[in-house]
């Protein structure tokens, strides 16, 4: 599934194109996503200015004077700039067309992905009880570690609360735990505020590098220009079990942690 990185490889990317830009036309060839696109979405479109292409944690925010499109990629959906006349392909589900005949397409081949829309986007069911975005302010050390008191949850599965803080996804998860020499399944009361201060750090730091490298390489994922990311080719520990371990050399370990890959080192993790 696309992560924060991609999503966001993705929103500046479509930005340029669209922001500003006049609508001419919403086309839906198949309104059957995770949740059936709005019949009226079209109508409510049709001649508004896109304000801005935002994003909340994994989810695009393309914002009009009178409301929001909530935009979802699903486990394989993309959103990409089309500049010229090319026909849709089978899983182009949905075309927003801008007066200067750019266009946004949304692909998404297992239809996992969605277009909603809201007048109060920030309280609508999917977004209102999320936590802090982890590349602006409020995401703090200290905060991680006032959250974390009391809490027996692994450490991994803490990052990966959404309620905590978002876009932390598995495979950044692993990397930022590796960096800080933090075994995933430690509790997540029991690491002090320190610890927590350079996680915090790590985080960001592998966050803000898969976003300059247009995401990581997924089997499905490809970025608004249609390109996958490179962020794969810089990875530490995620999908790499049994190799080498960067730092000590002892071979990766892999275990399942809610039914999610988990790659770490015995040796310089604990």
């Amino acid at each position: 599934m696309p992560e924060l990185p991609e999503v966001e490889t993705t929103r500046r990317g479509i930005a340029p194109f669209s922001e500003g830009k006049q609508v001419a036309q919403l086309v839906i060839r198949d309104p059957r996503l995770r949740w059936p696109v709005p019949d009226d979405l079209p109508q409510r479109l049709a001649g508004q200015t896109l304000r801005e292409a935002d994003r909340r944690a994994k989810y695009l925010l393309l914002r009009f004077d009178h409301g929001t499109v909530i935009v979802h990629l699903g486990m394989s959906g993309s959103l990409r700039v089309i500049t010229d006349n090319s026909e849709p392909h089978k899983h182009d589900h949905i075309d927003l067309l801008f007066t200067d005949g750019n266009r946004l397409r949304f692909n998404d081949p297992r239809r996992f992905g969605c277009w909603l829309w809201d007048e109060q986007p920030q309280d609508h069911p999917l977004l209102a009880s999320l936590g802090p975005e982890p590349l602006r302010e409020g995401f703090s050390g200290p905060y991680l570690f006032r959250k974390s008191r009391g809490r027996k949850t692994p450490i991994k599965s803490f990052l990966m609360d959404n309620r905590i803080v978002v876009g932390v996804g598995n495979i950044y998860a692993n990397e930022a735990l590796f960096k800080t020499g933090i075994h995933p399944n430690r509790p997540a009361g029991r690491i002090g505020a320190a610890r927590y201060q350079r996680l915090r750090d790590a985080i960001r730091e592998t966050l803000s590098a898969a976003i300059l490298m247009g995401g990581t390489t997924l089997r499905d994922f490809i970025n608004s220009d249609g390109k996958p990311g490179y962020f794969a080719q810089s990875l530490l520990v995620y999908g790499r079990a049994g190799l080498p371990c960067v730092e000590c050399q002892r071979p990766l370990r892999e275990t399942r942690m809610n039914q999610r890959s988990t790659v770490y080192c015995t040796r310089c993790q604990h």
